[in-house]
């Protein structure tokens, strides 16, 4: 699991919701082990998206090609800053 915390500026939101929907139609197309996301809106400007990959090596492979359709790039476009990335597990084996 991913777990990606950051900013985006009041401007950009509306711009971060309308790509979303590419985005994640690009990591279905693009992107091997993909299962699913969910968007959490934060205070103070911060958002937290929780990823869910079939494996770790699957998570790996996927930073790795980075922004690389539009889709991705559209939505990567409207975060002003990383606040944290990290990998994580959900207790108990729970999906």
């Amino acid at each position: 699991m991913e777990l990606t915390r950051f900013r985006v500026l009041p401007e950009q939101t509306d711009a971060l919701l309308a790509a979303r929907p590419a985005m994640l139609a690009d990591f279905r197309a693009d992107r091997a082990g993909f299962l699913d996301a969910d968007l959490v809106r934060l205070p103070d400007g911060e958002w937290l998206d929780i990823v869910r990959w079939r494996s770790a090596e699957d998570f790996a492979a996927s930073r790795a090609k980075g922004a690389n359709l539009p889709g991705i790039a559209a939505f990567f476009a409207a975060i002003d800053s990383v606040v944290s990335a990290e990998e994580g597990t959900l207790a108990g084996g729970e999906r």
